[in-house]
């Protein structure tokens, strides 16, 4: 039981180890990825604020 304490470690491996071209894919595809995600929180806020007319900064509070 007192072995339950202390699990063995599993191996060290480097695992999966990309190249400098697919470092560079990865990047680029999480820049694109990232422009299109702010995109569209950019497009629903404008879309919400036109949604609620010009009125919505006078409005009683």
């Amino acid at each position: 039981m007192a072995d339950q304490k202390n699990p063995p470690e599993p191996p060290k491996s480097d695992g999966v180890v990309l190249s400098d071209e697919q470092k560079r894919r990865r990047r680029a595809r999480s820049i694109a990825i990232a422009s299109v995600l702010g995109f569209l929180v950019l497009l629903f806020y404008v879309v919400t604020i036109v949604k609620l007319g010009p009125n919505v900064l006078n409005r009683p509070l």
